[in-house]
């Protein structure tokens, strides 16, 4: 089917709305380094980096890019870039050391950041929780213990003391899908444990504290900007005639989106998920009223998208070849999905594995509007789509990353697609503006817009920087911008 764009003009440019946010996104440990510096204590992620074997050659975020010295120098590259915002993570451990009073010298440092970032005419956009617990927190349960979820309410509170005067758009988690079943059931981020109850607590206290925290912000001020960042995903069955197949998509959509979503929106969990996962701790968690506090109306919704799945109840003749970072075992972070089997569908692959599918963004963009946002009066915002490949630097210094500026454009261009179909999107971070640690991957692979020479920490813009600086620049996409 061909879709006329509205947005599409004369000059053959496509053209995003009017308003719509082009941005780019990192995270506090990802970036920040000076992991023991004015007052800042571990995390689960420094602690998980020294465990053998959890990070590919026992990388830590212990310098990264260094961010925390040169977040000057990197506002004047969004700034030089033309981002219109900056999606960045606070981080627990530096604001509150050990989850316990507040650090004046943590706090400080992003009012410092987000003073430049206005300045420089950056919006600044908030995220609470990247994944960097507070280890004190983490030998106390961490999200499988409830009162985490207060605790977690307790430093919205610390930050909006900060920065509420400054800051008008606050997201509460990022991919709690990863924070709770990659790194509780899974064990292949932090903390490392692999306990399916233990991943199905935490993902519920995650949604506590998130409604906890946007109940708490609102009840300060009503103007606020609130909502949450969801990684999701489109669950296809290989065979759609095949009963196996059909239940496979199911269950991996209802583990994957429906479980957070559900609860955010609807005020329940879903009953073929409770069929699958109640009896597994589930039901054990959900205590009477805490629905109705994860269900506190949100204003804005952030979809993270990499890639789709290709789901069958049989084995794939040729399976996925993503490989592990490291050789240390890990389990399935799926609690009830034994028998779900990933086939490839002969598309390409960025070097994480994972297949490049652009038009699932444009699917799963409607299909969220049309069952969950839309209804609710939700604004659609994709706060994270990136690519990692092997970028070579040339002989002049510069990086020629053609398979990520490929990327980029056609995902950008997957978005006015879902636009023309009728979907209100409203803006969109590539992921990442740097290079960084890349969590269990370390430093071996490299997302950003912007490379980082780790050993000097020079940047250089990349090839896909510069083509993304023309998109802000012309508000828009050439229309032969192809997948």
């Amino acid at each position: 089917m061909t879709i006329v764009h509205p947005e599409t003009t004369t000059a053959g440019v496509r053209r995003f709305p009017e308003g719509f946010l082009l941005g780019a996104a990192a995270a506090a440990y990802q970036i920040e380094g000076a992991a023991h510096e004015d007052g800042r204590t571990d995390s689960i992620w420094d602690t998980f980096s020294r465990v053998p074997g959890a990070v590919i050659n026992a990388d830590n975020g212990d310098v990264a890019c260094d961010h925390y010295h040169r977040y000057r120098d990197d506002v004047a590259l969004m700034r030089e870039l033309g981002l219109g915002a900056y999606r960045f993570s606070t981080s627990w451990a530096r604001v509150r050391p050990d989850g316990g009073p507040v650090n004046p010298k943590g706090v400080d440092f992003y009012s410092r950041l987000v003073d430049e970032l206005l300045e420089s005419g950056i919006t600044p956009w908030l995220t609470l929780y990247h994944w960097d617990l507070p280890q004190a927190l983490e030998e106390q349960g961490g999200w499988t213990n409830r009162d985490t979820a207060f605790r977690f309410r307790d430093y919205a509170l610390t930050m909006h003391d900060t920065l509420g005067d400054r800051v008008r758009i606050w997201t509460t988690l990022n991919e709690p899908w990863c924070s709770s079943f990659l790194s509780y059931t899974g064990g292949a981020h932090a903390p490392g444990r692999q306990d399916v109850a233990a991943g199905l607590a935490a993902a519920h206290h995650l949604l506590l504290g998130h409604g906890l925290a946007v109940q708490a912000l609102r009840e300060r001020d009503a103007s606020l900007d609130l909502g949450i960042t969801l990684n999701l995903t489109v669950a296809r069955p290989v065979d759609p005639e095949a009963p196996g197949d059909l239940d496979a998509a199911r269950r991996i959509d209802g583990q994957f989106n429906r479980v957070f979503l559900d609860p955010i929106f609807r005020g329940h969990y879903a009953g073929d998920l409770l069929a699958d996962v109640g009896h597994l701790g589930l039901r054990d968690v959900i205590r009477p009223g805490d629905l109705d506090i994860i269900s506190t109306p949100i204003d804005a919704l952030g979809v993270n998208y990499y890639h789709g799945e290709f789901v069958s109840d049989r084995p794939a003749a040729e399976p996925l070849e993503g490989q592990a970072p490291t050789d240390r075992p890990t389990r399935s972070p799926y609690p009830a999905a034994d028998g779900v089997h990933f086939h490839p569908q002969g598309l390409s692959r960025t070097v994480m594995g994972w297949e490049v599918e652009p038009d699932g963004l444009r699917e799963l963009l409607g299909r969220v509007h049309r069952e969950y946002s839309g209804p609710a009066g939700v604004r659609l915002f994709v706060t994270e789509n990136g690519a990692a490949y092997d970028d070579v630097v040339s002989s002049d210094g510069v990086v020629h990353d053609v398979e990520r500026t490929e990327f980029l454009l056609a995902h950008l261009s997957s978005i006015l697609d879902a636009i023309g179909e009728g979907t209100p999107v409203h803006g969109y971070f590539y992921w990442s503006i740097l290079d960084n640690f890349e969590w269990a991957w370390g430093y071996d692979k490299r997302f950003g817009l912007v490379r980082v020479d780790y050993d000097t920490q020079e940047r250089t813009v990349k090839d896909s920087g510069l083509a993304y600086q023309r998109v802000i620049r012309e508000r828009g996409l050439p229309a032969a911008s192809a997948r």
